[in-house]
């Protein structure tokens, strides 16, 4: 598997980048008329029972040490919109997903799994939107493991409300995700759309590297700052 990029300052990098990333989206009332409020999902048993001491948003490499996580790196984006359409500033995301070997950043989960886990992943990991929306977390694929088709949970809060918790799967994962209990409890299809992503090649990428993009669409309309 190949290493992730690193560089000196990693925090100024994963800034730059989102604020990079986040132009994308400039475009007023891009896909109004498409909205689909996101879908509730289980929060499940996993959710961190004790944070990592580094909650940034680049889940590949724990503070500063050189060692990356296991798995394929992607690049993950999107925008956090209220009911309307418009972009929700000074949301707080927040992401967890198992490791490469399937094993949760959770004692429940890790214990007598410690061979397993991969001790360089984060597993969790947490990014402020910025006035456009916009979001960004450098983290891996999602992977399976018994029971459960590959996801990725999230959890967006704001003003210290929690707003939403759902799940991230991927779109080529047709197979499993049709036999995934959470994913399929969903009766309507474009619900499941909405929280179904492709986790494509980045474009000019030499080291394999995926994109994917999630926009969330809250079925409230938070209070402005």
């Amino acid at each position: 598997m190949s290493s992730p990029l690193i560089i000196p300052n990693r925090r100024l990098f994963l800034g730059t980048a989102a604020a990079g990333l986040a132009s994308w989206w400039t475009v007023p009332g891009a896909f109004a008329d498409e909205l689909v409020k996101t879908p509730k999902q289980t929060e499940g048993p996993f959710y961190p029972d004790k944070l990592p001491l580094d909650t940034d948003n680049d889940l590949l490499v724990l503070n500063d040490t050189i060692t990356p996580a296991v798995g394929d790196i992607t690049h993950l984006t999107g925008r956090i919109l209220d009911s309307k359409g418009n972009p929700v500033r000074g949301a707080v995301v927040e992401i967890w997903q198992c490791d490469g070997n399937g094993v949760y950043l959770h004692s429940a989960d890790s214990k007598g799994k410690q061979d397993k886990q991969d001790k360089h992943f984060q597993g969790f990991g947490r990014f402020t939107t910025d006035k456009t929306g916009a979001y960004y977390f450098r983290t891996i694929k999602p992977v399976p493991y018994p029971g459960r088709t590959p996801h990725i949970h999230y959890k967006v809060k704001k003003g210290g409300k929690e707003l939403l918790v759902t799940q991230l799967y991927n779109a080529a994962e047709k197979e499993r995700n049709a036999k995934d209990g959470p994913y399929m409890g969903l009766k309507d299809e474009k619900q499941r759309a909405a929280i179904t992503a492709e986790f494509a090649k980045m474009k000019g990428s030499k080291i394999g590297e995926l994109t994917a993009s999630f926009d969330i669409v809250l079925g409230v309309t938070p209070e402005v700052d």
